[in-house]
Formats: structure tokens, C-alpha cells, sequence
């Protein structure tokens, strides 16, 4: 069976309206691959599970909205009812629903269809209706006779599918369908793909799907650009670029870097204590404990001073991002925030001159943030509290830096700041989460990530970073 405009013509009354029908986007040969599978098991009472594994941007989102338009018109005359979930209603289900209601409108059938309290579509007496798979979201009580689909997949929790939505398939055989980019091994996404390919090896029946970007850019040259750019940007070990472009799991638990990694991060420049004229300095402040009693033998985290020069990319440079080059740790264990402030801030400001610092001020570490923005100014100083979100944020940076090329540091000087450093980096762990989020740490009982935390936060204070002498240009007044 065919997922083509011709086809669909011939199962819809309203025969005129689409007659005038331009072409919806046609499907590649993997999109239809998928989706002739699907409508054949739904349309012949198989009930089977798909799993649908796509590149980014390379169709998926296409598919599934031409699988329920096609299936809305073939059963436009029964009370029939389609489901589909997603992580979140605003803005993943809202996305779905707009998708498919303009394929409607391009079909020119809004006439017979409708928008129902902007949760579903109908066409006829058949309808498909978005839902949230938030863990708070109520959903009880509905059925999915016609489909039951599960967008983004991957970000979509176990029990709660298991819980409330398969139930919704299991009283009318419907057919089932993940659509998603991979994660690690624990998601409900890569679970059903596990079984589907388990499945396909006993029986032969084909029910995981996949096309990673390279076939989508055989027939898109602006699309294989683009992810050749991105693949240049982060690198192909980044844990994005290989889940949702290489459609690759990732170890939930392991090594924030391996060996390659590390021997990539190794530069030969040497360190230095004092800049070199003309150059552009950027920063990152993790802080530490003090010791508030005087006891020189008190274990603190302690508070590590990254300094980095920028290094600005050529015109005709892949990436156009800075390249990092660390030039000197500055190291201050139990130090009094009053006494730590005036020599930071003399730093910074008077030997560095650092263009951008970002300074931790999560807890105590907030005080010391206001008061360096106050001595260096609010354009200088980002202060940065630690949450999931951005502590994911500076891993990914940190990461995609690394695998670029484009953060080095300086050569060994037998120096406890280089050992330290290094020490850290060896024994960094990643810890990749739901939702696309990344934890970075090191055990504590591997010793401290004082180092890896700065560097990640002058890593993200040299971002976009324009270390080019600013050209002044004008009119000249007669």
C-alpha cells in the first residue's frame, strides 16, 4: 500500500475538495519502507510494535503525520480513535498536531475535518488525539483503536507508558509505534527496539526501522552540510552527535573522556604566570570551601582560577568557534572569601585582564560572584549556579570543545597544579540521564573535580568569544 496523495484519493468522499490537492512532501524510500509497514499491520488487524529510529531532521515527524492523515481518510466513516504521546503536550504534541492539521488544510479537506479544544483532528467520525506522557499528566480513560503512537520515544518514562498508555492498545490489538532517537540502554525507546530486533531474528518480520543521517543526506545536499558541519563541531565520540545523528547508544555510566580524549586536550604551548600583550584572556572560577577556624589541616574542596587565552578562529576555518589554550592554574585551598576576593579580583582585573569570567555561585559561591561583577563589571562576570540544566549545558561544551580540537592545554611543567589536573581528568565520570542530560563528576573517592569544573566553566566563558582586534570604521567628514 502506497502512502501517496493518488492513493488516498480513493478512499475519501470528498472527492472534488481533494482532487485539487497539491502533492503532500514526497516520502524517501526509508520513510516509506516504515510506513507501509505500519499501515499494512493496522489496516490488517496485525497489531504489531514498531520502533522508529531516525536521524535528526532526517523525517520522521513527516512520517507519521502522512501515517495519520492516511489513516484518518480510510476510516473517516467509523468512530474511531488514534493516539499520540509525547514527553510534553507544549510544545512536542502541539508540534505534532500543527503538522497534521497542515497536511489536512494542504489536502484542502478542512472543510470535513476540525480541531477539536486543541488536543485533537478529526476527519469524519475518526480522530487522532495528542496527549502529554509528563509524569503528572492525567490520561485515563481513553483508547486507541486506530494507532497508538509514542513520539520521542527515548524521553518518555517507563512506567509511566506501561502504566497508562499501553493499556490504551491492549483492549483493541491496535498497532503500536515508537518514533525516536536513541539515549543509552534504559530508555523505553531502545527497550522495544531490543525486542522488535529479537522478534525480527525469530520470525523474520520486520518492525525496527532506522536511517541515520547519512541516508537522509543522500538525498539532501543542504542536509549533509549541515550535519558534516555539526559532526565538525562536536566531534563524532560527542554524545549527541552519535545518538541522534549515528543513532548510537550511549553507556549511561563511564568515563567522561577516554584515552583519545585526554591526548586530544594535551597541548604543547608552555604555561605561564603573567599574558603576553595583545592577547585575549577569559576565565573560570570554581570555588571552594574556607577554612573557618585556622586549621591548615581541614580537607576543602579547593578553589581553582582557569585562564585560558582565546584564540580567534581563521575566515576560512569548519568551525567558526575560538580555540582554547590553558595557560595557567591558580590554586587556593581554605582561604578567607575576604582575603580570596582581593587577590582574585587583582588578578582578573589587573594582571589578566580577563574579557569574560564565569564563576560558580552556587551557596557561598553567590557573595563572591556579586562582588567580582562589582570590581570587574556585570559584562565581564556571568555568574553561574549549578543545576541540572547547566551543568549539562558546560559538559556538552566541555565535550564538543575537547573533540573539536579546539581546547588544549599547556605542556607539562612538573608542577602539582599540572598532576592535579590531570589526575581529575583521568578519573572524570559521565553520567548521561533522561532527557538528554549529562552529569560530569569525579568520585569522591577518586578525589575532587576542583579542575575539570573551572575548566568547563572557561570553556563556556570562551564561547563565541570574538578575541579580534575590533577595526574602527566609519565616514569620513568632509
Amino acid at each position: 500500500m502506497s502512502l501517496t496523495p493518488t492513493a488516498l484519493k480513493t478512499d475519501i468522499d470528498a472527492a472534488e475538495a481533494f482532487a485539487r490537492t497539491p502533492q503532500l512532501p514526497a516520502l524517501r524510500a526509508y520513510q516509506a519502507e516504515a510506513g507501509q509497514a505500519i499501515v499494512d499491520s493496522v489496516m490488517n488487524g496485525r497489531g504489531l510494535t514498531f520502533t522508529v529510529v531516525m536521524a535528526r531532521q532526517a523525517g520522521k515527524n513527516e512520517l507519521s503525520a502522512q501515517i495519520e492523515l492516511f489513516l484518518l481518510l480510510k476510516h473517516a466513516r467509523r468512530p474511531v480513535e488514534g493516539i499520540k504521546c509525547a514527553p510534553t503536550f507544549d510544545p512536542q504534541g502541539k508540534v505534532s498536531l500543527r503538522r497534521l492539521w497542515s497536511h489536512v488544510v494542504q489536502a484542502g479537506l478542512q472543510s470535513v475535518a476540525t480541531r477539536d479544544q486543541g488536543r485533537s483532528v478529526r476527519l469524519g467520525q475518526a480522530r487522532m488525539l495528542f496527549l502529554s506522557a509528563e509524569p503528572t499528566a492525567n490520561v485515563v480513560g481513553h483508547t486507541a483503536g486506530l494507532l497508538l503512537e509514542v513520539d520521542e520515544a527515548q524521553d518518555v518514562e517507563i512506567e509511566k507508558f506501561e502504566r497508562e498508555f499501553r493499556p490504551m492498545a491492549s483492549s483493541t490489538g491496535a498497532t503500536t509505534v515508537f518514533y525516536g532517537t536513541p539515549w543509552d540502554d534504559s530508555t523505553l525507546l531502545e527497550r522495544a527496539a531490543q525486542h522488535n530486533l529479537d522478534l525480527q531474528r525469530h520470525d523474520g518480520v520486520q518492525r525496527h526501522f532506522s536511517a541515520d543521517w547519512t541516508q537522509a543526506a543522500e538525498a539532501n545536499p543542504a542536509y549533509a552540510r549541515y550535519v558534516e558541519s555539526e559532526r565538525a563541531r562536536l566531534g563524532d565520540d560527542h554524545p549527541l552527535f552519535r545518538t541522534q545523528y549515528a543513532l548510537k547508544t550511549i553507556a549511561g555510566k563511564g568515563r567522561l573522556f577516554s584515552g583519545g580524549q585526554r591526548a586530544q586536550l594535551q597541548g604543547r604551548h608552555q604555561r605561564r604566570h603573567t599574558p603576553s600583550a595583545g592577547e585575549t584572556y577569559v576565565a573560570g572560577l570554581d570555588l571552594g570551601g574556607q577554612d573557618w577556624h585556622g586549621n591548615a589541616n581541614t580537607q576543602h574542596d579547593a578553589t581553582i582560577l582557569t585562564i585560558a587565552r582565546v584564540v580567534s578562529p581563521t575566515a576560512d576555518a569548519i568551525v567558526q568557534e575560538p580555540r582554547l589554550e590553558v595557560v595557567e592554574h591558580v590554586k587556593h585551598s581554605g582561604t578567607a572569601h575576604d582575603a580570596l576576593f582581593a587577590r582574585l579580583a587583582d588578578l582578573l582585573k589587573n594582571v589578566w585582564q580577563a574579557k569574560r569570567v564565569v564563576v560558580d555561585a552556587t551557596g557561598l559561591g553567590e557573595t563572591m560572584a556579586r562582588l567580582l561583577a562589582g570590581a570587574l563589571g556585570t559584562d565581564v562576570v556571568q555568574a553561574l549556579k549549578f543545576s541540572a540544566d547547566s551543568k549539562s549545558r558546560l559538559g556538552y561544551g566541555l565535550l564538543a570543545a575537547v573533540n573539536g580540537g579546539r581546547l588544549k592545554v599547556y605542556a607539562a611543567d612538573g608542577s602539582s597544579e599540572y598532576a592535579e589536573f590531570w589526575c581529575e581528568m583521568e578519573t572524570a565520570r559521565a553520567n548521561y540521564r533522561p532527557s538528554r542530560q549529562i552529569n560530569f563528576f569525579v568520585d569522591p573517592s577518586d578525589g575532587h573535580d576542583d579542575y575539570l569544573m573551572s575548566l568547563a566553566m572557561a570553556v563556556d566563558a570562551g564561547g563565541n568569544l570574538d578575541a579580534r582586534p575590533r577595526i574602527a570604521r566609519g565616514r569620513i567628514q568632509e
